[in-house]
């Protein structure tokens, strides 16, 4: 069973410096476990198959225009309805004015109601991005997550392979640090995998014979990032003499993290290789294999045509 994360609305509050109307306890105490939003305008006429009041549910402009050209009393019976399917928290946009008889229900019955000045869809789209990173499914991998080059890489490997010296040369080197020894990955969208490091660690990294060295002290702000998306997996191991390793980079290999599967390849380390820059240059090729070039798919299309132009 997937566990179910949360995000106390008092955070809403403050991300979207949304407008108390009326709140039955403190928001801190109030949960928002559903990333998905509802703008009600089915259950406006009546219609509460399916609903699911762990959403969010938006009121904008076309909701507020239904329901005042409804009589007062129908208008009042279908607000009833609504406000007594309790919802986690209902969000009225645009700045709408809010009659008094709708805070009446809300305090009736003990439903969070807030207001925001934005319109409908630009808040519905930043409040579903917003759910979907606090309220993803998440694993902790160990590992260290760097950006180099605008690519987000996770580094893997057995403990003493060396992932946080590694990091360290990248760092040198103009590149930044997100996350050493832990990294919190979440799946923010069907496609995408955000990592950060857990906050009692950010910034640190780990090196053996000196200790803890707080990275954004000793490099400067430049040299750390908060999160950063997924893009590749190398994964690090001792060079194993008679093993076969990949030295065209034709197949594609990938790492299944939280049903995704994110491009990787295997990197020998052995005294001598410079794995600060062979990781570079695996970063930009990684991206650039993404904007639609793969080398290796070329040069194996050019050696095809040169043998094939060798036996005529």
């Amino acid at each position: 069973m997937e566990e179910l994360y949360s995000v106390a609305l008092s955070k809403v509050i403050d991300k979207f410096s949304l407008e108390v109307m009326f709140l039955p306890d403190l928001p801190e105490k109030i949960e928002v476990t559903c990333a998905r939003v509802n703008r009600p305008g089915l259950q406006m006429v009546g219609f509460y198959d399916h609903y699911e009041q762990a959403r969010i549910q938006i009121i904008g402009k076309v909701e507020n225009l239904f329901l005042a050209q409804l009589p007062e009393e129908e208008r009042l019976r279908r607000l009833e309805d609504f406000f007594r399917s309790k919802p986690v928290a209902i969000i009225v946009t645009s700045s709408i004015e809010i009659q008094p008889e709708t805070i009446a229900l809300a305090e009736k019955y003990d439903v969070p109601l807030l207001r925001t000045k934005e319109r409908t869809s630009e808040f519905m789209a930043a409040m579903i991005s917003y759910l979907n990173v606090e309220l993803g499914p998440r694993i902790t991998r160990h590992g260290v997550l760097i950006e180099v080059y605008g690519e987000g890489i996770l580094l893997l490997g057995d403990s003493g392979v060396g992932k946080s010296e590694t990091a360290i040369e990248l760092i040198k080197r103009g590149h930044r640090l997100i996350a050493d020894d832990a990294v919190e990955i979440k799946r923010v969208s069907a496609t995408t995998l955000v990592g950060r490091a857990p906050e009692i660690i950010r910034h640190y990294v780990e090196l053996r014979g000196i200790g803890i060295v707080d990275v954004r002290r000793l490099f400067g702000m430049g040299s750390v990032k908060e999160t950063e998306k997924i893009d590749l997996v190398i994964n690090l191991e001792t060079w194993q003499n008679g093993k076969m390793y990949d030295r065209l980079g034709l197949d594609e290999e990938t790492t299944d993290i939280l049903g995704i599967k994110v491009p990787s390849i295997v990197l020998p380390v052995c005294p001598g290789r410079n794995l600060s820059v062979v990781i570079e240059v695996a970063a930009m090729n990684n991206r650039q294999k993404r904007m639609g070039y793969n080398t290796a798919e070329e040069f194996n299309k050019r050696l095809m045509e040169s043998m094939g132009a060798g036996s005529i």
